[in-house]
């Protein structure tokens, strides 16, 4: 059978049609351009909830309190106690979680929404045969999957290509127009010639990148400026790109980045309130972003104890990404002959951080394995050594630090978006619960309940 072929402003105007007729089957007329919206955000400013929890987690502390109240104002947690100590008010929706573990809402911060795979030729299928609009729409199916699972914030980092998309779909979850998680967006991301795909192809044929290419420190400096200008939260420079294994089994990462070049960046970024997150395996490319400031080290799966104790020091966070390696390790394995993998230098490199005390927080690369599945970390977080505490205090507290964002995310306080979660069980006794997230909330507003 032939197959029919529509055109990305087709796609673009179908997922439109597709919307507009869920809005209508769950009983809300339609709005024209976002006509309707100021007196749906007046109703929404003025809508009382509270929440019953049958457990209730302090993100904090790691103390689970029983038979509690959260009381909400529009948006926003106005009240947090005993059930008997918590009047509600006669007006307010009540919603049931007497059953259940209630938490924060969960950070990821490192995302890919639009990345839908990698391995396999995908990468390149994304970049050479997907226009930015199509890849914007699967951008936003990734984002509503994402927020489904319980993620009510994230950090994206960078559109793989799709330029300044990441900014839109920002601003259309801002403005209430499709569903999606808080986000932080990175837009284009910088590397350097030879330092990111596509690579491999004729010197004839000229393809995109998934990264700016800069190559001086004067480019830099531009480069963080457009990047800022066109709607990036922060930053995000790839201090290493390509990596070998040597012959008894360690990590070889080659730099990106010159110190120069990378002091320039951050001064930039800083200068201009916005933070630095750096993808670094290990090596020269490692210690150069550390040197140079930057605010985050992405994956660091070979963090030696010279670049630990400048993390400490520096009060560098840490976003280790440990379940991505865990996902594919068969190209690893095949490259040593069995003895090793990225996943298990890693371990070794997560649990030296751990021990050393830096500040870890919860990110998953997810993008080149299924959105709505990045729950997963979790399991390997506690298996290399993190209490179950730890873990959702890293996908939490501080990752909200991480983000500049504690004010406002990351615990269940008075004050604070009303972004929650629930599950059935007990997450500190087993931590896979947080991958069956039964309930979420964000912003005052319940996107899914399945506690019924």
């Amino acid at each position: 059978m032939q197959r029919q072929f529509i055109p990305a402003s087709g796609l673009a105007i179908l997922v439109l049609i597709v919307f507009a007729n869920a809005t209508l089957a769950a009983g809300k007329p339609p709005g024209q351009f976002g006509a309707d919206r100021p007196a749906a955000n007046q109703a929404a400013a003025h809508r009382v909830v509270a929440v019953k929890a049958g457990r209730l987690l302090d993100s904090k502390t790691g103390v689970v309190s029983t038979n509690q109240v959260v009381l909400i104002r529009g948006e926003r947690i106005a009240e947090v106690g005993p059930a008997g100590q918590v009047t509600i008010p006669t007006d307010a929706e009540v919603i049931d979680l007497s059953g259940a573990t209630v938490l924060p809402g969960l950070i990821d911060a490192h995302t890919h929404i639009f990345l839908t795979g990698e391995s396999h030729g995908r990468y390149e299928e994304q970049l050479l045969k997907e226009s930015w609009q199509y890849r914007t729409i699967e951008a936003v199916v990734n984002a509503r999957k994402d927020l489904e699972a319980g993620f009510t914030t994230m950090r994206d980092l960078e559109t793989e290509g799709a330029m300044y998309s990441d900014v839109d779909v920002k601003l259309a979850i801002n403005r209430g127009l499709i569903p999606g998680p808080r986000l932080q967006v990175v837009t284009r991301a910088l590397s350097t010639t030879g330092g990111y795909p596509l690579e491999g192809y004729s010197p004839e044929v000229t393809v995109p990148f998934g990264a700016q290419i800069v190559d001086t420190p004067e480019a830099a400096r531009f480069a963080v400026r457009e990047q800022i200008k066109y709607g990036a939260d922060l930053i995000k420079v790839y201090g290493t790109h390509h990596f070998s294994f040597t012959p008894d089994g360690k990590l070889d990462a080659v730099p990106t980045f010159t110190l120069r070049e990378l002091e320039a960046i951050t001064d930039e970024a800083h200068r201009e309130h916005v933070k630095v997150a750096c993808h670094a395996y290990g090596g020269e490319g490692l210690h150069n972003c550390i040197d140079a400031g930057v605010d985050s080290i992405e994956h660091g799966l070979d963090l030696d104890d010279e670049s630990i104790a400048k993390m400490v020091k520096k009060g560098i966070y840490f976003v280790p990404t440990l379940y991505v390696y865990e996902y594919e390790p068969e190209e690893d394995l095949e490259a040593t002959g069995g003895k090793t993998s990225r996943a298990r230098i890693h371990e070794t490199s997560f649990r030296k951080a751990l021990a050393s005390g830096v500040k870890i927080a919860f990110g998953t690369d997810v993008g080149p394995f299924p959105h709505g599945t990045q729950a997963k970390e979790f399991e390997y977080m506690t298996r290399f050594g993190m209490t179950n505490a730890q873990a959702l205090r890293a996908a939490t507290v501080v990752a909200s630090e991480l983000m500049g964002w504690q004010d406002r995310i990351g615990s269940i306080e008075k004050g604070k978006y009303a972004d929650l979660i629930a599950v059935s069980g007990d997450p500190l006794a087993d931590i896979t619960e947080v991958e069956r997230v039964k309930f979420v909330m964000k912003g005052g507003e319940a996107v899914k309940n399945q506690m019924k």
